[in-house]
C-alpha cells in the first residue's frame, strides 16, 4: 500500500481528520502525519520515510503480533496499547487495513465511554 492509499483509507472512516501536530516541536518528527477520530489519534506515520505506521492495538493482539515479522513495539508510546507495522512488504495490505480499522474502532469505543461517576 502506498502513502496516498493509506491516507485515503484512514480518512474514509467517519469523523476522521489528519494533522501534523509535531511539525514545529521535534526535529525528527516534522513529517509525522497523524489521523484522528475526535481528538484522539489512531494511526500515524512519517511521510518522508513511510517505512512503518503506528497503530492503537488491543494488548492481547500486540502480544501475538510482536512475535511476527513486520511488527515491533514503538519506542515513544505505550508498548501496551500501540504497535508499529512495517510498510515495506512484510505485512499484507489486507492485514494492514484490518489493523487500521481495528485501531479506529478502539479509539471510537474509548470516546463513547461515559465518564465514571464517584
Amino acid at each position: 500500500m502506498d502513502i496516498e492509499a493509506l491516507r485515503t483509507f484512514c480518512l474514509s472512516f467517519p469523523d476522521t481528520h489528519e494533522g501534523m501536530p509535531f511539525a514545529g516541536f521535534f526535529k525528527n518528527s516534522r513529517a509525522i502525519l497523524v489521523f484522528y477520530v475526535g481528538k484522539k489519534m489512531f494511526c500515524f506515520f512519517d511521510i518522508d520515510r513511510f517505512d512503518y505506521c503506528t497503530l492503537k492495538c488491543d494488548p492481547e493482539k500486540i502480544e501475538e503480533l510482536s512475535d511476527q515479522e513486520g511488527f515491533e513495539r514503538p519506542f515513544n508510546l505505550s508498548r501496551k496499547y500501540w504497535i508499529n507495522v512495517e510498510l515495506q512488504g512484510k505485512v499484507s495490505e489486507e492485514v494492514l487495513k484490518d489493523l487500521v480499522e481495528k485501531s479506529y474502532k478502539l479509539v471510537v469505543a474509548g470516546l463513547q465511554k461515559k465518564p465514571k461517576t464517584k
